[in-house]
């Protein structure tokens, strides 16, 4: 591996770590468009490489957070049951449907997020 091709992948993770540590999910959504567009992965590869990013930030920003005491207990189990189905399925669908339709997909879940972010 070149060493600017290693500077910019650490660079990406620490870009999406920090968002992550911050925003939530904003560490995937940056993950993918820099999947899609630097590093040239299809749709389907950038989404399904970002999720397995996002795992080990989310675990780690999860411990701090709770240590931290910044959490609802309630939600965490109520919402992560939901999640826990929802992924399973996710996953599933991802597999089916074409990368313009993922595109699609995730342009209007950013707008939408980037709309209600603003009110």
């Amino acid at each position: 591996m070149k060493k600017n091709s290693y500077f910019l992948i650490v660079s990406m993770g620490l870009l999406c770590g920090i968002l992550n540590g911050i925003l939530g999910s904003g560490g995937g959504i940056i993950a993918v468009l820099l999947l899609n567009y630097v590093f040239k992965l299809k749709n389907k590869k950038a989404h399904a490489t970002s999720i397995s990013i996002i795992l080990p930030l989310s675990i780690i920003s999860s411990y701090i957070l709770v240590k931290n005491g910044i959490y609802d207990f309630s939600l965490i189990i109520q919402v992560g049951i939901g999640s826990i189905i929802g992924a399973i399925i996710g996953a599933k669908v991802l597999n089916k449907i074409s990368n313009n339709m993922i595109s699609r997909i995730f342009g209007i879940a950013m707008v939408i997020s980037a709309i209600r972010m603003m009110f």
